[in-house]
């Protein structure tokens, strides 16, 4: 966590700032495993691209969140970044249970934790603007 994070007027509901890295871990993981699940069914099918292009695209929008909330500390946009996420993911889950429902369920907790961020960086803009 950065400086500028730690000075911002956060809502009640905020998590502790120990509790980010081992949700994090765990997301990634079961994100990985989800990845492989579908990977594993071949490369060369159409359905397996599409879902993993879908992967790999909400992935680069996560990072993007991360940039624009703390590398270039704005709230706001990051809250639009994370919407473009929420959507990206339904989108990853939905082409997932085409291939392998069990990689499609093991991005559910992501989603629900990026539903929460989402909430939580609009309570932060709301309480900084």
């Amino acid at each position: 966590m950065n400086d500028w994070y730690v000075t911002l007027r956060k809502p009640s509901f905020n998590p502790p700032n120990w509790l980010f890295a081992p949700v994090w871990f765990f997301l990634y993981v079961s994100m990985g495993v989800a990845a492989g699940l579908v990977w594993a069914k071949g490369v060369y099918h159409l359905w397996v691209q599409t879902a993993l292009y879908h992967f790999v695209f909400q992935l680069l929008v996560n990072a993007a969140w991360s940039i624009v909330f703390f590398g270039l500390k704005e709230p706001f946009w990051a809250l639009l970044v994370i919407i473009i996420l929420l959507i990206l993911l339904v989108l990853t889950i939905r082409w997932f249970k085409v291939v392998n429902k069990w990689a499609a369920y093991l991005l559910i907790p992501y989603l629900l934790w990026v539903g929460f961020a989402a909430v939580l960086n609009y309570k932060i803009w709301e309480l900084n603007h």
